[in-house]
């Protein structure tokens, strides 16, 4: 069973790399390749210099920190997973430039999504949101114009609160 797509910003699309299908719970590092396909989607594929095994262990670790500062304010965790690295901003040729430092480059993956996190929050706090529909574990970045979105994806979660309200709404006899 592979991921859904979410498109969302680096940091939600790690909150996302666990899921629930027909009440199953999924994680996509558990899948054969899972690891390497995220890696892949967000063009750091080769080139962390660590084993799988150390950087997948990051990425859960963040994961979790990640989901603990969305679901219960805990910041603790999150702040744990960014003293491992740092921006540091410079200049090259006259042009600005801002080179991530890790302590450990298994971290660079964990540390960009958390940093990613606390950009999102920083930016637009009011965007980053759960999807609306009872069971779904997926979190979103709202850029609707209007800022109404409510599901993580119309096509999913949408359709199926919609078709549950109309089956609330018109029981069968």
């Amino acid at each position: 069973m592979t991921r859904p797509l979410t498109g969302e910003p680096l940091a939600l699309d790690l909150v996302n790399s666990v899921w629930v299908d027909h009440g199953r719970r999924l994680d996509q590092f558990d899948e054969p390749d899972g690891l390497e396909s995220w890696l892949a989607d967000h063009d750091m594929s080769g080139t962390v210099d660590a084993d799988s095994d150390t950087i997948r262990d990051a990425l859960v670790q963040a994961r979790s920190a990640l989901r603990a500062a969305l679901e219960d304010g805990d910041d603790g965790p999150l702040n744990g997973v960014l003293a491992h690295g740092f921006h540091r901003p410079g200049l090259r040729g006259g042009a600005p430039l801002v080179a991530t430092v890790v302590d450990d480059p298994a971290w660079l993956p964990a540390w960009t999504a958390a940093a990613d996190l606390v950009r999102l929050l920083t930016e637009r706090p009011d965007r980053v949101r759960h999807c609306a529909r009872p069971g779904c574990v997926l979190w979103f970045y709202d850029v609707s114009k209007n800022g109404s979105r409510r599901w993580c994806s119309m096509e999913v979660c949408g359709n199926r609160a919609k078709s549950e309200r109309f089956q609330k709404s018109h029981p069968r006899r």
